[in-house]
């Protein structure tokens, strides 16, 4: 299949690209007390979940339950739901996945806590929770210290299986290398770690420490008490982390065509907000550094022609680098693996 037989708009990635990034990564923990748990939300696809856990992750991290059903609905059992799971249908759904698979919760409330270790005694399954510490982000978790250590104490006397903790500091991955970086980043893991000593400290054992991403996967050798990294950007990679985390390369793009012109002004192409998010900032026309995406509408994105010498006309295609690649796969079915200019796969999308 070539790339002129796909309609458009589509999603592509390029498989040369995504291979390199897929070893970097692989060959970075590959040795160490620091393991990989790749965020599963970054691509929603089962086949490329599967070529990271044959590259050596040791299990998969997703943010919803419809993720991780996805997940163990293709085999893959090892996974960790970093979102609370809370409210009684949503619990339901998730005690029904632990029976089939190792999923492990994130926990951040005793009341939460307790309607998970009732609604696992009824089913007679031994539910595995990690408990969520906020290390700075300032979004879920609980507060570190002794909050940590009450939770942790609620979760073992609720009969629940305690596999550890998990802090995500999501508020550091995205600024530049340098020292105001590796201070925020040494705070952060300091607070996880220390919590990891007060709970051994009184007896209670820790399995798990999960936390960062692609953001801060180099720096997590920081912290030999950090177990995991939730790395899941540096596969697929956009233009907005690129800037700040340019060891990966750029593998989406969404393949677009041109559907009408004003001569030296403007270029109209048939993608929009339905198909590419906008959600931080405009999307990157590639390879073509003379048009610039100005905005996006439902079906159109209007692109300025800067340089007058670009000569593309109604018909031609171009593509997009996704500004935000989450935002940007969840608006698609299906994803067309490129290798030299042909259609090497198609990945299905799930969750």
């Amino acid at each position: 299949m070539k790339l002129s037989e796909i309609d458009t708009p589509a999603l592509l990635v390029d498989l040369e690209s995504m291979e390199r990034n897929l070893a970097k990564m692989a060959d970075f923990f590959r040795t160490g007390p620091t393991r990989l748990r790749p965020h599963y939300k970054n691509h929603k696809c089962p086949a490329l979940a599967r070529r990271q856990m044959e590259a050596g992750a040791i299990g998969m991290t997703c943010a919803t339950l419809a993720e991780a059903e996805a997940l163990v609905a293709n085999g893959i059992d090892n996974v960790l739901i970093s979102s609370e799971v809370a409210g009684d249908r949503k619990i339901r759904r998730f005690i029904e996945l632990a029976r089939q698979a190792g999923v492990i919760a994130a926990v951040d409330d005793a009341k939460v806590v307790r309607a998970i270790a009732a609604a696992g005694r009824e089913k007679g399954c031994h539910i595995g929770v990690v408990v969520d510490v906020d290390v700075g982000l300032k979004r879920t978790g609980i507060r570190p210290g002794e909050p940590t250590l009450e939770l942790a104490r609620t979760v073992l006397e609720e009969g629940l299986r305690l596999r550890g903790l998990m802090g995500y500091e999501g508020h550091v991955l995205r600024l530049p290398y340098g020292t105001e970086k590796d201070a925020a980043y040494d705070l952060a893991m300091n607070t996880l770690v220390e919590c990891r000593c007060l709970l051994e400290r009184n007896n209670i054992p820790v399995e798990i420490v999960s936390a960062g991403g692609t953001g801060s996967y180099n720096l997590s050798r920081r912290f030999a008490g950090v177990t995991e990294i939730q790395a899941g950007s540096y596969l697929l990679m956009d233009a907005e982390y690129h800037k700040t985390c340019p060891d990966f390369e750029l593998a989406l793009s969404v393949l677009v065509t041109v559907i009408s012109k004003t001569e030296g002004e403007r270029l109209i192409v048939d993608s929009g907000l339905k198909s590419i998010s906008g959600e931080r900032g405009m999307p990157t026309i590639k390879g073509h550094p003379g048009l610039r995406l100005r905005k996006l509408n439902a079906e159109h994105g209007i692109i300025d022609i800067l340089d007058p010498s670009v000569s593309l006309e109604p018909g031609d295609r171009i593509e997009i680098w996704p500004q935000y690649s989450d935002a940007t796969v969840n608006l698609h079915e299906r994803i067309y693996a490129v290798r030299n200019g042909t259609v090497e796969e198609i990945f299905q999308l799930q969750g």
